[in-house]
Parts: structure tokens; C-alpha cells; sequence
């Protein structure tokens, strides 16, 4: 695809896909005129990141396709403290062998979504180096405890129905900062960049560098993203959360997040996790309430962020499946691709053409459709099971009269409970 950003600056860009929350710049189109060097740091807590990573993920992608270069940095050092933000007790704290296998997952992800030109570093690099006393003398002593603790979470820990907070979290802030420090003394970079929960550890570096070497430099934050009708966080610290890794959150699965999304929140989803400019989002805007039926929006936002993140290929393969599973396409008029990307995901079973009386009861407790024969009879009498989206009551049924490979076995009108029936000779 060609972008086309109407000639939209870095500025109104972000603005208008609602990336901008919180920053220290008196002019926002100050970004506009900057040579920018910006960093942004993931937690190394996961070994994947979720759709809530995924808008900070577009974010930067926003300030690479404007020209400017990226520093992403691996959490390796500071995921070893945990960051105490939002959390009203400390975080368990995991072996450095669990973070080194996160930061290595994590980063395999980044380096797939950002690209391999963008510069990635691990902060345990520097902070691992650093001899306790000199980072007192050198970095502690431009923190004055006062204006920490007045910070809400901190505030909130060591006030009177709080749980406490130890010197360990406490210090994440100043460790936060000294990336900052370092990454604008070695690489020049002037501008960080985090999630809103994040920005009382964006002016702790933005206030050491000026003290230490009296540079002005910005942050800017993001706000968090919320689903619009649930009001419930995107993010991988909820409940049901929908994952970046194949393995954690199925391609399948992942486009259907995206596909049932809520009409009330679906066009700010295209701005923030889709590369599609304004007037093409406009046009889907457009037609989706001249047509709500349709569900455009919702089509489109599914197969682009599953594009993104996994890849064109598997986008089109779980679309079709999508249309097979919900009855608009019939699974025999698919490619051999679509049809083992389908089988994937659902259950499935072999069938025998010659088999002229199988008992379609004893199929939906061999596939877990059933618990009993008795229930699975009952299905079938209530008119509960289709086969092909027909509805089917007879209990023997002749697979010699389908002229067709495939079949596809429901129980209901929810697709997760599927059947992929394959009749073979």
C-alpha cells in the first residue's frame, strides 16, 4: 500500500489519531520544525506484548514514518524491580532468567513491527555497570523526596489505607531517568515518549538531564486506550487479554477481538492501530452509517491490524475462515491455504463416504459437541446441530449423498463450537 497523508504534519497527525495526552512541550507543533531522536521503553514483565502495547507500538510507528529515528529500549534492568505504577502492592519479582527470555521474545516482536533499521537496546547494557555508591552520588542526589512522594501511586502506597512501597520500587523512577540521561548522552536523543501512566518517569528524566547538563529535552505520553462501550483498559494485566504471540492469542482469535468490536469505539480503533489516513477512514466512517449492517468498519480494522502483526498471508486465511465459520462463505469453495489455516482452529474429524448410516449422535460426543448420546439426541431433536448452516434432526445420516470434501458441524449459532468434517473414500 502507498500511504497518502494528506500532507498532515507530525503534529496534527498524532493529534487527530488521538495519540496525545500528556507533554512538556508548550506548542505541540514544536515536533513539527525538531530533528527528533526519540525513545520509547517496553517492560520485559511478558514474554509478548498485548493490543494495549499495540497503540504504543503505532505511535511509534507514526514518528518513523515522519523521518525520525527510534530508540526502543528492552526493560532488562528495570523489569527486574517492576514498576509500581498503577498497583497497589508490589509486584512478585521474577529471576533474571525469565526477563532475559522476555526481552529476547519481546524485541523479536518489536523488531517484526518497527523493522530491523530501528535501534534496539537492552537497558541492563548500562545499568548492570553502574557501582552503587556513584549512582547515589551522581544520580540520587538530583532527587529530592519531596515531589516523589507527592506522586499519586506513591501517594496512594504510603497513605493511610495503602499497602507501603519499598526502596526498591521507589528507586524505578530514578533508574527510569538515568535511561533517559544516558540514551541523550551516547545517541542525542531528545524526546521520550510512554503510555500516560508512565509520565511522573518521563520528568524524572526530563529533570535530571536539565540538571545534569542543562539541556532541555521533552516527553510526551499517550493516552490509555479503553473500550469505549466496557469502559474496562486495554492490556495484558486485564482479564481476557488478547495477546500479540500466535501462541497466546490465535491468529483466528485475534481477528475476532478486532472484528466484534463496539460501533461506538471502532473508528478511534482505525486511527490507532491501523496505517490507514484520514480520508480513507473517513470514506469507512461514512459508509458504516450509511450502512451499519455492514460492518465495514469492523471488517476493516480486523484484517488490517491482523495484518500488521501477523503478517497479509495470515490476515486473508483467517478472513476466509471467518466467512466460512459464520456461514457467508461454504468451506469447499476456499483455497487448500485457507482450508489448513481452518483446520487449525476448529476441531476436526474423518468421515468415510461409504458410511451410510453413521449416527450423527455418536459424531457429537466422539467431537466433544455432546457430553452423553442422550444430550447429543436432544441437540438434534431440539434442532440445536447444523450441518453446512442447515439444520439437521435425523440421527443416522448417509455421507455417500455429499458430493462435496468438506462439511462444517455446529452446535448452535456460536462457531467456537465447531466441527471441520473431512469425508474421504
Amino acid at each position: 500500500m502507498i500511504y497518502n497523508w494528506l500532507n498532515m504534519n507530525l503534529s496534527e497527525e498524532l493529534t487527530w489519531r488521538g495519540f496525545i495526552n500528556q507533554t512538556t512541550l508548550k506548542d505541540l507543533k514544536q515536533l513539527d520544525s525538531m530533528m527528533i531522536s526519540f525513545y520509547h521503553g517496553y517492560d520485559a514483565s511478558s514474554d509478548s506484548l498485548t493490543i494495549g502495547n499495540l497503540a504504543a507500538v503505532m505511535m511509534d510507528k507514526c514518528l518513523i514514518r515522519h523521518g525520525h529515528e527510534a530508540t526502543i529500549i528492552s526493560g532488562g534492568a528495570t523489569s527486574l524491580i517492576g514498576d509500581p505504577g498503577g498497583k497497589d502492592s508490589e509486584r512478585p519479582m521474577q529471576t533474571k532468567e525469565t526477563i532475559e527470555t522476555n526481552v529476547r521474545a519481546v524485541q523479536k516482536q518489536l523488531t517484526n513491527l518497527l523493522g530491523s533499521n530501528t535501534r534496539f537496546l537492552n537497558n541492563l547494557e548500562w545499568l548492570s555497570k553502574i557501582n552503587v555508591l556513584d549512582f547515589l552520588r551522581d544520580v540520587g542526589k538530583y532527587f529530592s523526596m519531596t515531589p516523589l512522594v507527592q506522586r499519586d501511586y506513591i501517594a496512594k502506597r504510603i497513605g493511610p489505607n495503602g499497602s507501603g512501597i519499598t526502596y526498591t520500587e521507589l528507586s524505578y523512577t530514578l533508574l527510569q531517568g538515568y535511561d533517559y540521561l544516558y540514551l541523550n548522552q551516547k545517541y542525542g536523543v531528545n524526546l521520550q515518549i510512554a503510555g500516560s501512566d508512565q509520565w511522573g518517569n518521563c520528568l524524572s528524566g526530563v529533570e535530571l538531564i536539565k540538571k545534569v547538563t542543562e539541556k532541555t529535552v521533552h516527553a510526551f505520553t499517550c493516552p490509555l486506550i479503553i473500550n469505549q462501550a466496557t469502559g474496562i483498559k486495554f492490556g495484558k494485566s486485564e482479564k481476557g487479554a488478547v495477546w500479540l504471540d500466535p501462541l497466546k492469542t490465535s491468529p483466528l482469535d485475534f481477528y475476532q477481538f478486532w472484528i466484534n468490536s463496539d460501533d461506538l469505539g471502532v473508528i478511534s480503533y482505525l486511527k490507532i492501530f491501523t496505517e490507514l489516513n484520514k480520508n480513507q477512514i473517513d470514506e469507512i466512517e461514512k459508509t458504516q452509517k450509511h450502512n451499519p449492517a455492514s460492518r465495514i468498519a469492523q471488517k476493516t480494522l480486523a484484517y488490517e491490524v491482523t495484518k500488521i502483526v501477523h503478517g497479509e498471508n495470515t490476515a486473508r486465511n483467517v478472513e476466509i475462515a471467518t466467512q466460512v465459520l459464520t456461514g457467508k462463505t461454504n468451506v469447499n469453495d476456499i483455497d487448500k491455504k485457507a482450508v489448513a489455516t481452518l483446520k487449525n482452529y476448529v476441531r476436526s474429524i474423518i468421515v468415510r463416504r461409504g458410511n451410510k448410516n453413521t449416527k450423527m449422535s455418536e459424531i457429537l460426543v466422539t467431537t466433544g459437541l455432546a457430553l452423553s448420546v442422550t444430550e447429543a439426541r436432544r441437540l438434534l431433536a431440539a434442532g440445536s446441530i447444523y450441518l453446512d448452516n442447515e439444520r439437521i434432526a435425523d440421527d443416522e445420516i448417509d455421507f455417500s449423498r455429499f458430493s462435496s470434501n468438506y462439511l462444517m458441524l455446529r452446535r448452535g449459532k456460536a462457531f467456537k463450537d465447531t466441527i471441520f468434517i473431512e469425508i474421504k473414500k
